[in-house]
């Protein structure tokens, strides 16, 4: 393989492995620190450090159980995309193209849903989190977001039609 075919193959590769590699060490940081977040969730979900619109409040979750519940399976659903993401990575290693395009895209998507769907939309639009000066976390939920498209992009650009042909099964 010459370098300008192996190029867009490492380019993937890392893109992946970085991507896997944070989306692991957030997962691993809410697991050991559980407590931090554990607040964070409350607080988004109780809607208690926003603006308190009688129009919106009716929306406030403020039962910690159903809010444990929610940070939980955030973790869960972290942990889960970060397994994806790494196996993915191992793929491109190998040189698996098609399977690792397969996995990056379970994992990016993951994560689009997770911080896309469920901190942008749900957490910050919502239950308001922007209207917080204190638990919004709208620019991280972002951050992540763009990430996760820019490797899901990567990953899909077509590889030169001789890389194609040398990693087709004979």
């Amino acid at each position: 393989m010459t370098t300008s075919r192996h190029t867009l193959s490492l380019a993937a590769t890392v893109l992946t492995g970085v991507l896997a590699l944070y989306i692991a060490l957030v997962a691993f940081g809410n697991i050991t620190d559980f407590g931090t977040n554990q607040q964070f969730v409350r607080h988004v979900l109780a809607m208690d450090t926003t603006f308190k619109d009688d129009d919106l409040m009716w929306r406030a979750i403020t039962n910690k159980g159903v809010q444990d519940t929610a940070y939980v399976a955030i973790i869960v659903w972290e942990t889960v995309a970060a397994l994806v993401l790494l196996w993915a990575t191992w793929l491109w290693i190998r040189r698996d193209h098609t399977a690792a395009r397969r996995m990056t895209t379970y994992g990016t998507l993951m994560l689009m849903l997770l911080f896309g769907a469920g901190f942008i939309a749900i957490g910050g639009e919502w239950f308001s989190m922007w209207q917080s000066a204190d638990w919004n976390g709208l620019d991280a939920a972002t951050r992540v977001f763009l990430l996760s498209g820019v490797v899901l992009i990567v990953a899909h650009l077509p590889f030169p039609q001789a890389e194609v042909e040398a990693t087709r099964p004979r």
